[in-house]
């Protein structure tokens, strides 16, 4: 099925090519054409290109409206005020467009594929070995999940990596702990859960740690054990990914419960690089990008100083020999870009830490392993903070275990699907529950725009009034109830009737859906798509108080309103599963 163009694209086409008519050296300008109160686009291009051409606006816009022919979209278009165009689109166009999108057998509603897809590398969700994962590790899960969505669903190629925290002096530690206790990660059975191995992890790194701190000869040997560990040392390793499978068995637990699917071959942590860090610096090194600087490797940069005005470098390898994160982040750039072929790297991190990857990009830019053509980005994250306005923290001031806060959620949603359902199983109501609590987090994180800190408030987020998914997912749930009640009447369009104010605004925001999906795509911006999303339920909403669908008055107008309820249910599915939300069917 070919992509269907939309409403709003037709229109810049027609005003382009009017506008290039009317004054030949405007050609290729972009009208500025945006959804208006007063018409159903305003066109506000007109007055800087007249400016440009000093002449005047007005008069140039009447100029552009009659070479403008009024048709099968465009039903009428007028001058107003200095020079804005007022556009008017006919129903039948509105009708016309929908039902070719609902004909798209792929289910993609008429959405285009990218005219150029890339491979881009999305690094996001970057839990710790032998660590419990808290809320800070929400934010990189959900947000990095929803855009490896959208961008596929444009056609890009993407590849998903975990650069999880799996090396380092704590491992030192753990293992040595591990050779004197051999027994500490043993299985009671064979089925193990991932609330067992995360509780083995944390009973035998608070008892290390205890030793280590209280234990002179036990840190010796601990220390001792780093150096086996980055040596290659075969018995340690084998010991170190004992704790990187225990691990693995919490981390995808977790995901689960955040209905994500993360694949083991997509995690490739620090570790994964340790092969290349020594060319890395040498690389470095030779081509003058890093430099010498008291027995380190460094990197210096003009604009970065510190209090006492002196430059503060990126250090690659320490004095020791050591290689810190750089080396490691450096590293991945050069695996993701030469092996991999990726001409974008997304790295889903918070902006806590700026610095450091303005810091490593810039440099890998020097070394010409980015340039215009490969370039790095970060999608840098707010906190997420307690009602409070304060970071958000337990009443004993640690932080917040994700899968505490998550079964919460799940336990909200369920009380309010309970309260709503009529007809639900017990067993309906727990998986509903699931799905609404889930969808209840992740959105409440992706409607904030990334950059912003957000309230993690969960009476709002499962609130079936105002901007959250419940509200999105009741809407939908909604439609299917009505298709259900319609029984034999299909859904179908009637390009020939004429259409309701309620029913024209759905219409032609559910007709711009490719658009904003493009735009979501191109600015790493799943907010955006959120947005559109709640506005869709907004107006879908008004639509369904102002025109009955199966009480309508004509046969052809309850199809009709049907197929406009059907579309809306279609591109609200849609767009939700870009979310990684789910939408139930009857709620």
């Amino acid at each position: 099925m070919a992509s269907v163009t939309s409403l709003s694209d037709s229109v810049q086409q027609q005003l382009a090519s009017a506008l290039s008519a009317s004054l030949p050296e405007a050609a290729g300008a972009d009208p500025l054409l945006r959804r208006s109160d007063r018409a159903d686009f305003q066109a506000n291009g007109i007055l800087a290109l007249a400016k440009k051409a000093k002449a005047n606006p007005r008069e140039l816009a009447t100029q552009v409206v009659s070479q403008v022919v009024a048709g099968d979209v465009i039903k009428e278009i007028e001058v107003s005020g200095p020079g804005f165009l007022n556009i008017t689109i006919a129903d039948r166009a509105i009708t016309t467009n929908l039902a070719a999108r609902y004909a798209d057998e792929t289910g993609r509603l008429g959405v285009p594929f990218a005219a150029e897809p890339g491979t881009t590398v999305i690094d996001y969700a970057q839990p710790n070995v032998a660590k419990e994962m808290h809320v800070g590790h929400l934010r990189s899960a959900v947000i990095g999940d929803s855009v490896v969505q959208i961008l596929e669903f444009t056609g890009e190629n993407v590849i998903r990596r975990h650069h999880i925290g799996d090396w380092g002096t704590q491992f030192g530690m753990l293992i040595q702990y591990l050779d004197e206790h051999p027994h500490e990660l043993d299985h009671k059975s064979a089925e193990v859960s991932g609330e067992e191995a995360m509780s083995n992890l944390d009973r035998l790194y608070k008892a290390a740690r205890k030793k280590f701190d209280s234990d002179e000869e036990f840190k010796t040997r601990a220390r001792r054990r780093v150096v086996d560990l980055q040596a290659g040392d075969p018995q340690t390793l084998a010991m170190w990914q004992k704790f990187v499978d225990e691990s693995k068995i919490y981390f995808f637990s977790v995901f689960e419960k955040l209905d994500m699917e993360i694949q083991d071959p997509d995690i490739v942590g620090e570790s994964g690089y340790n092969d290349m860090l020594a060319e890395t610096c040498r690389l470095l090194e030779e081509s003058g990008v890093a430099v010498r600087s008291e027995g380190a490797l460094c990197v210096f940069f003009e604009d970065v100083k510190g209090p006492d005005g002196n430059q503060v470098p990126l250090i690659v390898q320490k004095s020791d020999g050591g290689y810190g994160y750089a080396a490691t982040d450096l590293s991945a750039i050069r695996d993701r870009v030469f092996n991999l072929k990726a001409n974008t790297l997304v790295y889903v991190v918070d902006a806590r830490q700026a610095l450091h990857f303005k810091m490593v990009f810039e440099t890998a830019r020097r070394a010409g392993w980015l340039n215009d053509d490969v370039t790095a980005f970060q999608l840098a994250f707010g906190t997420v903070l307690g009602k409070d306005g304060k970071p958000f923290k337990t009443r004993e001031g640690e932080t917040v275990r994700l899968v505490d806060l998550l079964d919460e959620a799940i336990d909200r949603a369920s009380a309010v699907v309970r309260e709503k359902a009529q007809d639900l199983s017990e067993q309906e109501i727990a998986e509903r529950g699931a799905q609404v609590g889930i969808g209840a987090v992740k959105y409440a994180d992706l409607s904030t725009s990334a950059n912003r800190d957000y309230k993690f408030d969960l009476d709002q987020m499962v609130s079936l009034n105002g901007d959250t998914s419940v509200y999105l997912q009741y809407a939908y749930a909604r439609i299917q109830s009505i298709l259900r009640k319609a029984g034999e009447v299909r859904p179908a369009a009637h390009p020939e009737l004429e259409l309701a104010d309620a029913e024209r605004a759905l219409g032609l925001h559910a007709d711009a859906f490719a658009e904003l999906v493009a735009e979501a795509a191109a600015d790493y911006a799943p907010h955006k798509l959120a947005a559109y999303l709640y506005q869709l339920a907004s107006l879908y909403t008004t639509f369904y108080d102002k025109c009955p669908v199966l009480k309508a008055e004509t046969p052809a107008q309850v199809e009709n309103r049907l197929f406009l309820c059907d579309v809306t249910a279609r591109t609200l599915h849609q767009g939700m599963s870009l979310l990684g939300i789910r939408t139930p069917e009857k709620l």
